[in-house]
């Protein structure tokens, strides 16, 4: 018979929990170990119960959710008010309390978004990308003003609701513009209460996340987690790999990460689902 996900992280999380005593646990930074949810976008439609009670069994804590209006693939969850699904998350065992919004929701529909959130209990809302996630080469620093501005503006609401507003550094956020880096004349630009999500796979594209959680300090909020390895064989040249068997210096990242003041992290290993449940015994005995 074909072992199914859910059977998998059953039997991950079996694993794990014989391989180590709650004793020798040691999270880093005594902050929970959470997950994106997009790295189990398919199987949160046909089984979205045994996915988060097999996450819970691998010892992840926290959810960061993705908008199921905003994301098609979480669309599933439309059938759940928000505090029905909080309470759900809640009783398997995962705290919510941040997810990612489409550009639609937060530019076009920011009232109800935010309303949404509220009535949730999120005190986090992200974007993953401002600007087109693909840029084409042909944008301008005009470009990057004007994709600013209209996050700036929902920011200022969601400020007012007591949410903060968090942009993460995928697609035009990572890129380079009439030779600066889009990242950083954003972070110029945004809302003082905007606060960053570090996306650690752009280490890939030049971005290290020691020298921007330094350099930015105070203005980290949260982090998604990647590792992998160089890998010839694939498009990207690079592989990922379970938290700590990878290039990430993850004793350095976190060390700069409890500096800069970020509050929670997520790991998101998009790659292969099957790589989440072997990197919370790593992420539990790092001490830093």
């Amino acid at each position: 018979m074909a072992m199914t996900r859910r059977t998998f992280l059953q039997l991950a999380a079996a694993a794990t929990a014989a391989a180590a005593t709650p004793a020798s646990f040691a999270y880093p930074l005594g902050l929970p170990i959470g997950f994106q949810s997009y790295v189990f976008r398919k199987s949160v439609a046909t089984d979205f119960e045994g996915t988060m009670k097999g996450l819970v069994a691998a010892g992840f804590s926290t959810v960061e959710l993705c908008s199921p209006y905003g994301y098609s693939d979480f669309a599933s969850l439309q059938k759940y008010k928000p505090r029905e699904l909080h309470d759900l998350l809640k009783g398997w065992g995962l705290d919510c309390f941040s997810a990612h919004w489409g550009g639609k929701e937060l530019f076009e529909e920011t009232d109800k978004s935010i309303a949404y959130a509220k009535e949730f209990g999120m005190t986090q809302m992200a974007i993953a990308a401002l600007g087109p996630f693909q840029p084409k080469g042909i944008e301008t620093l005009a470009d990057v003003q004007r994709y600013v501005d209209p996050f700036n503006a929902f920011a200022e609401k969601a400020h007012a609701a007591g949410i903060i507003p968090m942009l993460h550094n995928e697609g035009f956020v990572s890129a380079t513009v009439e030779g600066k880096k889009v990242y950083d004349v954003m972070i110029a630009e945004l809302h003082p209460a905007v606060k960053l999500q570090f996306q650690v796979s752009t280490m890939q594209q030049g971005f290290d996340p020691v020298t921007y959680l330094t350099k930015y300090a105070g203005r980290f909020q949260s982090m998604h987690c990647q590792d992998w390895v160089k890998d010839a064989s694939t498009k990207s040249g690079f592989r990922q790999v379970s938290i700590g068997k990878g290039v990430v210096d993850w004793k350095a990242v976190f060390t700069a990460a409890g500096k800069a003041g970020v509050k929670n992290y997520f790991v998101e290993l998009e790659e292969d689902p099957s790589l989440m449940a072997p990197s919370v015994p790593y992420l539990k005995k790092l001490k830093v």
